[in-house]
C-alpha cells in the first residue's frame, strides 16, 4: 500500500508534482484538489489570448482532469477548495463548489487503492450531497499559487475592473473588451502582466492607457535601460502615464472614471488590474504552517515546510535568492515547475535541493524583447553590494548580414568578477544572450568564462565577436585596470570644474546630437589635438557605443592624462534620457 498524497493546487507546481510523483510510485494514492476548473492551463498564455495571438482557446489546456485520471492514475478534483489544513489529525476540510463532494465508488474518481477514501466525506448527512468534506493524507503539498492583488481602492468592486489570473477571468475580459461600444481599456500597473495586457488591449483595437505609480515600468530593468520599452508602448499607440497611481475607480453611465493621483482623470470602458500578486494562503491561518512577513510560506531547500509531511511550492513561497543568498519570492512558472519536481522527489526518498531562484525573466513589448537576470542595480545598492557595471550596444547578428537590428546588454559584476546580472532588450537575440549569462550564472561562472565561451557563430545568426563574449572582455578590460567607465547616473552633477567631457565621434555624428557642453575632437584626430586637453582635469569621452571611447581612453590614458570611459556610450545617453512617459506633476 503506498503513502496518500494530497496536493493543493494545480497548474505549474501541483500539476507537475503529481505527475513526477507518479513516475517515481506507481503505488501511491495521489489526489489532486484544484479551486478552478481547470488543473493545467498555460497562465502565462493568457494576455496573448485575450489579444488574439492565441486564437484557439483549448491550446491553452495543457492537461485536462480526465487525461490525467486516465494517464497518470491520479484523483483529480476540479472545483475543490481546501478551506482548512489540520496537521495535528492530517486532514484537509474541502469545500465543493459545485455542490456535491466525492465518495468511495464515484465513476470519476480513480485513486490509487491505498486509504484514499478512509476519510473522503465526513460532514453531518449524505456525503454525497454535502458540500463540505475531509480528506486525510499521509503528506501534503501545498501549491496555492498567488493572486492579484485589490487594495481597498474606492470603486474597485466594479465589473468593470478586471483581474487576470485564470481562464475565467481571460473570458470575462474579452466579453467585456468585445462588448458593443467598448473603446478604450486603462492597465493600472507597469509589470510584466501590465505590459503584456497593454500590448493585447491594443491589439483588440482598444485605445489603451498604462498606469504605474513608480518612476519607470517593468521593475527588473534599471532606468538606463528600461526607456527602450516604454518607448515601444508609445511608439504603438499606448498613453503611458509614469509616477502616478490610482486612487479611485467612479462607475459612469458611459463607463469608467478613474482618478490618479495627481487628480487627473481618465475615462475608459474597462480596467485591467496588475499591481502584483500576494501568496493566496488565508486557508493557511490556524495551521501553524509558518509564513514569511509577506505572507509566503517558509520552506527549506528541500520545499519542506516547519511541519512534519507537509511541502510547498510555487509562487506562494518565500525561497532563497541565487546571488545574494537572502530570501525572495519569485512568481514565476519556471521555478514553479523545478520546485514541484523538487518536492516530489523527496516525497518519494530522493535527497534533491533547490539551490535558489535568480529571477531569470522575459517580456514581449510589441516587436520588442526585453529580458533580465539576477539582481539589478536598485537592488545591489538597497542590499549594500559593491558592484560594477558596463553597457554595450552590439547588432544582433553580423552587421552585413541582412536584418541586424541593434541590442542593448548591460552587465553587473563584483570585483572578484562574479556575474551579479544582466539585462538586454532588442528586437533578436535577446532571449538566447540572457540565457547565456543566466547558465553561467547558475554554474558559478566569471565574466572572464563570458569572454571565453564558444558560442555558435554564423552571419545570420550572431558575430564572430558574441555580445556576450564582447560584455566578457569590456567588463575584463575594468577588473583589469585598463579601463574606467562611468555611467550615464554620473552625468547628472557632472563638475565642469574637474571634468571635461569629450566626443569623439565624427563630426557628422556630433552635429545630430551630442551630450551638452562636451567638446568634439574625434578620434582619428586625437593624437594631433592632445594639446587642447588641460592635464589638471579628469577626461571623460564619449562614442556612440562605447568602442570608440575605449580606444581614446587608452591613448590618453598611455599620454598620462587622467581619463574615463562613458559605459554605451552616446547611445546609452538618448535611452536613459528618452523615458516618453506622461509624469505626475509634468
Amino acid at each position: 500500500m503506498g503513502k496518500k498524497v494530497v496536493i493543493v493546487g494545480g497548474v505549474a507546481g501541483g500539476a507537475t508534482a503529481a505527475a513526477r510523483l507518479r513516475r517515481l510510485d506507481e503505488e501511491a494514492d495521489i489526489v489532486l484538489l484544484e479551486r478552478g476548473d481547470h488543473i493545467s492551463f498555460a497562465n502565462c498564455g493568457l494576455p496573448y489570448y485575450i489579444g488574439d495571438e492565441i486564437r484557439e482557446r483549448d491550446k491553452l489546456l495543457l492537461q485536462t482532469p480526465e487525461r490525467m485520471r486516465r494517464r497518470f492514475n491520479i484523483d483529480v478534483r476540479v472545483r475543490s477548495e481546501v478551506v482548512r489544513v489540520d496537521p495535528v489529525r492530517k486532514t484537509v476540510t474541502v469545500r465543493c463548489l459545485d455542490g456535491k463532494a466525492p465518495v468511495a465508488g464515484d465513476p470519476g474518481r480513480t485513486n490509487g487503492g491505498g486509504n484514499g477514501t478512509a476519510r473522503d466525506a465526513v460532514a453531518a448527512g449524505d456525503a454525497g450531497r454535502e458540500t463540505v468534506y475531509e480528506e486525510t493524507y499521509d503528506v501534503l503539498l501545498l501549491s496555492p499559487g498567488a493572486r492579484p492583488m485589490q487594495p481597498p481602492i474606492p470603486g474597485i468592486d466594479s465589473e468593470r475592473v478586471h483581474t487576470l489570473r485564470n481562464m475565467a477571468d481571460a473570458d470575462r475580459i474579452r466579453r467585456h473588451a468585445d462588448r458593443a461600444g467598448a473603446r478604450s481599456a486603462i492597465v493600472i500597473g507597469g509589470g510584466f502582466i501590465g505590459v503584456e495586457m497593454a500590448e493585447n488591449l491594443r491589439r483588440r483595437g482598444l485605445e489603451v492607457t498604462l498606469a504605474e505609480a513608480a518612476p519607470h515600468i517593468l521593475a527588473p530593468f534599471d532606468d538606463d535601460m528600461v526607456p527602450l520599452a516604454e518607448r515601444e508602448l508609445t511608439d504603438h499607440g499606448v498613453r503611458l502615464v509614469l509616477g502616478n497611481g490610482v486612487v479611485s475607480f467612479a462607475e459612469r453611465d458611459d463607463g469608467l472614471t478613474v482618478t490618479l493621483q495627481n487628480g487627473e482623470t481618465v475615462r475608459a470602458d474597462l480596467a485591467l488590474l496588475a499591481i502584483g500578486v500576494t501568496p493566496d494562503v488565508a486557508f493557511l491561518e490556524g495551521s501553524g504552517i509558518a509564513l514569511g512577513p509577506r505572507g509566503h510560506i517558509l520552506v527549506n531547500d528541500r520545499m519542506q515546510t516547519n511541519l512534519p509531511d507537509i511541502y510547498a511550492v510555487g509562487d506562494a513561497v518565500e525561497v532563497t535568492d541565487f546571488v545574494h543568498g537572502g530570501k525572495t519570492a519569485v512568481p514565476l512558472a519556471g521555478p514553479a515547475n523545478k520546485q514541484a519536481r523538487i518536492a516530489a522527489d523527496n516525497i518519494c526518498g530522493i535527497p534533491s535541493r533547490y539551490k535558489g531562484a535568480q529571477g531569470t525573466s522575459i517580456v514581449k513589448v510589441f516587436g520588442l524583447t526585453a529580458a533580465s537576470t539576477g539582481l539589478n542595480e536598485r537592488m545591489l545598492r538597497r542590499l549594500n553590494i559593491p558592484y560594477r557595471t558596463v553597457h554595450l550596444h552590439p547588432g544582433s547578428h553580423a552587421g552585413y548580414y541582412p536584418g541586424a537590428s541593434p541590442l542593448s546588454l548591460k552587465l553587473l559584476f563584483a570585483d572578484d568578477g562574479r556575474i551579479l546580472g544582466a539585462q538586454a532588450l532588442g528586437r533578436d537575440g535577446v532571449d538566447k544572450r540572457i540565457d547565456v549569462i543566466a547558465a553561467v550564472m547558475r554554474l558559478g561562472g566569471t565574466v572572464r568564462d563570458l569572454a571565453e565561451l564558444e558560442l555558435a557563430y554564423a552571419p545570420p545568426y550572431s558575430s564572430a565577436k558574441d555580445p556576450v563574449n564582447m560584455a566578457g572582455w569590456i567588463a575584463g578590460n575594468v577588473l583589469d585596470g585598463r579601463m574606467d567607465v562611468v555611467t550615464v547616473r554620473d552625468l547628472d552633477g557632472l563638475d565642469r570644474s574637474r571634468v571635461v567631457l569629450v566626443d569623439v565621434r565624427t563630426a557628422e555624428e556630433h552635429a545630430r546630437g551630442h551630450i551638452p557642453g562636451s567638446v568634439h575632437i574625434p578620434v582619428d584626430e586625437l593624437r594631433d589635438r592632445l594639446g587642447e586637453l588641460p592635464r589638471d582635469k579628469e577626461i571623460w569621452v564619449y562614442c556612440q557605443v562605447g568602442q570608440r571611447g575605449y580606444y581614446a581612453s587608452r591613448l590618453l590614458a598611455q599620454k598620462d592624462f587622467r581619463v574615463k570611459n562613458l559605459s554605451g556610450g552616446y547611445r546609452s545617453y538618448v535611452i536613459a534620457k528618452d523615458s516618453p512617459g506622461t509624469r505626475s506633476g509634468g
